[in-house]
């Protein structure tokens, strides 16, 4: 994310003109999202509220906010025109932290002047610090000249948390967990609590979450939200995990949700949904890492490189003819990131595929996938249609999900650890 300074002042984000990636402008800043404050890290900031175009109020996720400027704010990525709805576990800086009085000190009341935001060496913005002035009475609200001091989050912290929040608290702890932890969190509650604490995550941490739980708590959680909370939860998700849940919801609430959900996000889990559950089509993710045939290494190293790509997929770059999005042009071959990362930044990717290896077709069962993975020494394998396109890519994790048994995840979420069989003659 592009910035002028790794520190923010809120109150300079307000009212600040936002543009998109064509330099068209969306709105202006109104509030920022966090977390809702607790006692362990400070609040991770989620997105920013955004007056669109004086009609309403819009949420972007600050992972999406490519760069802040002391004159303007520039985001990325997809715009979502739906009117803002703040979760329980959420909080506005502006409009719940601003001005709120805080006993810091012994016998002195201090007001809250403003709030900065910093962001780590992960990328990811969390509040930082508290301007505080002396609060006097009928002062609130009213930016004096009054003497500011600022004092870190965790001095504050204190003064903003409840004990008694419930839910919120415990969303707060489920903020830093990784995506397998979170669901053996879910797996222990009773249904009720799973739902209200489910409810009051956001989209991605959620998604990440329902991915790790067994198939049938799956099915009940994704059955139990809100339609349009659903839908959104399915359109983080992986698309290939997005169908296999699908799959297994009743007829007409799977197509409810894919009704709602974002059209290109639809027509992918669609697909998916067309070919076997257990042969490669099924199995596939249709946003494998795809580049041209004049695609330099360089070039091919900085899509591996980002965030979104999973390890397994930026393990290849597969070299196909234009469109590069799936399906491609012509499937021309992949190529390791070892290979590449052993050669000139300049050279051609197109030059370094392994000619030994050939892709699986949309109809290869699982047998033959889980074969081919073995042969191969492979974490991720070309998936081409008869036409010879670039239609997506199984990962060696799709395919232990699928021999693996049935009540795999559910028994590792319950501690229990797999039995090592002994091959007869031989001591483990």
């Amino acid at each position: 994310m592009a910035r002028t300074s790794n520190t923010v002042y809120i109150s300079r984000l307000q009212g600040l003109p936002v543009l998109d990636a064509t330099g068209d402008s969306v709105g202006v800043v109104r509030d920022v999202v966090v977390q809702t404050p607790n006692l362990g890290s400070p609040p991770a900031v989620k997105g920013l509220v955004i007056d669109a175009f004086g009609r309403k109020r819009i949420f972007h996720p600050m992972d999406r906010v490519h760069a802040i400027d002391p004159s303007q704010v520039s985001i990325r990525g997809v715009i979502d025109t739906r009117a803002f709805t703040r979760r329980p576990s959420e909080a506005l800086v502006i409009g719940d932290l601003f001005d709120l009085i805080l006993s810091v000190a012994d016998d002195v009341s201090e007001v809250v002047f403003d709030v900065a935001m910093t962001q780590n060496t992960a990328r990811i913005w969390r509040l930082s610090e508290f301007a505080l002035q002396q609060h006097t009475a009928g002062f609130l609200g009213f930016r004096s000249k009054r003497q500011v001091r600022t004092l870190p989050w965790s001095k504050v912290a204190p003064q903003l948390v409840d004990a008694e929040q419930g839910t919120a608290v415990t969303v707060a702890e489920l903020a830093d967990m990784r995506p397998a932890d979170v669901a053996r969190e879910l797996h222990d509650m009773n249904p009720e609590r799973r739902i209200e604490v489910a409810s009051a995550l956001d989209d991605e941490q959620l998604a990440d979450a329902v991915q790790e739980l067994p198939e049938d708590e799956q099915v009940d959680l994704i059955g139990a939200l809100e339609p349009e909370r659903a839908a959104d939860v399915l359109e983080t998700m992986d698309p290939d995990d997005a169908a296999d849940l699908i799959s297994d919801l009743p007829e007409s609430l799977a197509e409810d949700l894919l009704t709602r959900m974002e059209p290109e996000e639809a027509a992918d889990v669609r697909t998916l949904l067309s070919y076997g559950e257990l042969t490669a089509g099924g199995m596939m993710t249709p946003e494998p890492v795809i580049i041209g045939p004049d695609g330099t290494v360089a070039e091919a190293l900085a899509l591996l490189r980002q965030e979104e790509v999973t390890p397994a997929l930026a393990s290849m770059v597969f070299i196909c003819r234009p469109p590069l999005d799936t399906p491609s042009g012509r499937y021309i071959g992949a190529a390791h990131i070892q290979r590449l990362l052993r050669e000139p930044p300049s050279q051609m990717a197109a030059t370094l595929t392994d000619d030994d290896l050939h892709p699986l077709s949309s109809d290869a069962d699982v047998h033959t996938v889980s074969r081919y993975f073995a042969t191969y020494n492979l974490v991720v394998a070309p998936v081409v249609n008869d036409a010879g396109q670039l239609i997506g890519a199984v990962t060696v994790d799709d395919v232990m999900d699928h021999i693996l048994p049935d009540d795999w995840r559910g028994r590792q979420l319950d501690g229990e650890t797999p039995a090592l069989s002994k091959p007869e003659g031989q001591q483990l």
